[in-house]
């Protein structure tokens, strides 16, 4: 057993790093095939439900599908225009979320959170503007025409935008905001302003490292939106939008559909440690003071601090459920590169992953298609175990592409979103679905 417990002031924390060992698949197949569903995509980033009969599927770089279960595609709109992006390559920019209004059946009413082009306010050096915006449905198209931007947060940076949006139980909308970029949550030289000294992460006057959640139904005076009255900061000490904060970039962030209704969130890491999180309100998960539960060192990223860079006085931060080890950090028995988020699982076809979180590391190469599926079991104890969910249709260590993001339709069956490249160019993009082998 390898554990892992750090105790000062700041935090008391232990994580059990037996609980993330990966089960061998030779010990008993999974039971589990990815069946081929939609091909021809760049790099597919979203699937949801859209009416009961057809998934609602968006690339990163603009277009926007209605799905038919067999995989059949049409129109539904294109961000292209919109976009301040970068074709061809790697980018962290693009369509990043799209969350359906509760009520989307009666009003048409959905959200999307894409990267613009940087408005008029922001800073003269940063990179863009993430806008979270309101649209309404005509029938099987959008109208783009009806545009209401609700909230706008400027990035310094191309990276670290997290950007996933969820409606909650609680009808709020949530937004998973990264920490603006660029690494480690510090500023790169005395010219950079796109943070304090101590980073954006802690500091709760600013959104970016942030959970934010707002009300889109009842706007305050002066907002396109409204703040819910137990918002932890709703009457003052932070931003009022804030729910939860210590985010380092959230690819990554939905709800369960069942049990607890409990909000699930992935925390691509530095160097060391990817996380998977449960976000409580007005929970601090560290970042940029910690990785998993290191006291993390913003200048030598790899070797871990014995305490706090600076000191949060009496500040408690939450655990992640569990962490795995990053190969920058861990070459030897590392898990991956970067933590792609999924969901609980909650249909009926795979009984075997019932309340089991369902999720992947990007890839283990981030120059190669080597990503791996995962899943999270949390014990009678509490605790969550990790292991690999090795696809009967995918034998071997990784499922040979770039796992770009999960999906989930309306029964509760999961989809998985790949690339073969890793960038946003090819049309090597495929949706498959989470199916019972042999079917």
């Amino acid at each position: 057993m390898k554990s892992l417990c750090l105790s000062t002031g700041l935090l008391s924390a232990c994580l059990s790093f037996a609980a993330v060992s990966i089960t061998s698949a030779a010990e008993g197949k999974s039971g589990v095939a990815l069946q081929l569903i939609a091909t021809n995509l760049t790099a597919p980033a979203i699937l949801t439900d859209f009416d009961g009969k057809r998934a609602l599927v968006a690339e990163q770089i603009g277009p926007v599908h209605l799905m038919t279960p067999d995989g059949q595609l049409k129109p539904f709109a294109d961000f292209t225009s919109k976009l301040k992006i970068n074709f061809g390559k790697f980018d962290e920019r693009g369509v990043l979320g799209i969350a359906l209004h509760p009520k989307f059946a009666a009003n048409r009413k959905f959200y999307v959170c894409y990267s613009a082009e940087k408005r008029a306010s922001a800073p003269a050096a940063w990179d863009h503007t993430m806008n979270i915006s309101e649209f309404t449905a005509k029938g099987d198209v959008a109208d783009l025409g009806t545009e209401r931007i609700v909230l706008q947060i400027d990035q310094p940076y191309f990276n670290h935008n997290g950007g996933r949006l969820a409606f909650g139980p609680d009808g709020f909308l949530y937004l998973g905001v990264g920490d603006g970029g660029h690494k480690n949550d510090i500023n790169k030289d005395e010219k950079d302003n796109a943070r304090g000294p101590r980073g954006n992460g802690q500091d709760l006057n600013t959104l970016l490292g942030k959970i934010v959640r707002i009300d889109v139904d009842k706007p305050a005076a002066g907002k396109n939106y409204g703040i819910p009255q137990d918002n932890p900061f709703a009457k003052g000490g932070g931003l009022p939008e804030i729910y939860a904060w210590g985010i380092r970039n959230p690819w990554g962030m939905t709800f369960d559909r069942g049990g607890q209704r409990e909000l699930f969130e992935v925390e691509v890491g530095q160097s060391r440690w990817e996380e998977v999180n449960i976000i409580v309100k007005g929970g601090n998960y560290g970042w940029n003071l910690r990785e998993g539960a290191e006291w993390f060192n913003p200048k030598k990223e790899l070797t871990p601090l014995e305490k706090p860079y600076f000191d949060l006085g009496s500040a408690k931060f939450v655990d992640p459920i569990l962490a795995y080890g990053n190969l920058a950090g861990f070459p030897t028995d590392g898990k991956g590169r970067s933590v792609t988020g999924g969901y609980v699982y909650r249909g009926k076809a795979l009984p075997q992953l019932t309340g089991k979180y369902v999720f992947a590391d990007w890839s283990k190469n981030m120059g190669l298609p080597q990503g791996v599926l995962f899943t999270a079991t949390k014990g009678g104890d509490g605790k969550w175990t990790l292991d690999q969910l090795e696809p009967e249709s995918h034998p071997g260590q990784g499922i040979g592409a770039y796992v770009w993001a999960f999906g989930e339709d309306k029964d509760g069956e999961l989809y998985v979103l790949t690339n073969q490249t890793g960038a946003l160019g090819s049309k090597s993009g495929k949706i498959w679905k989470l199916v019972k082998a042999g079917k």
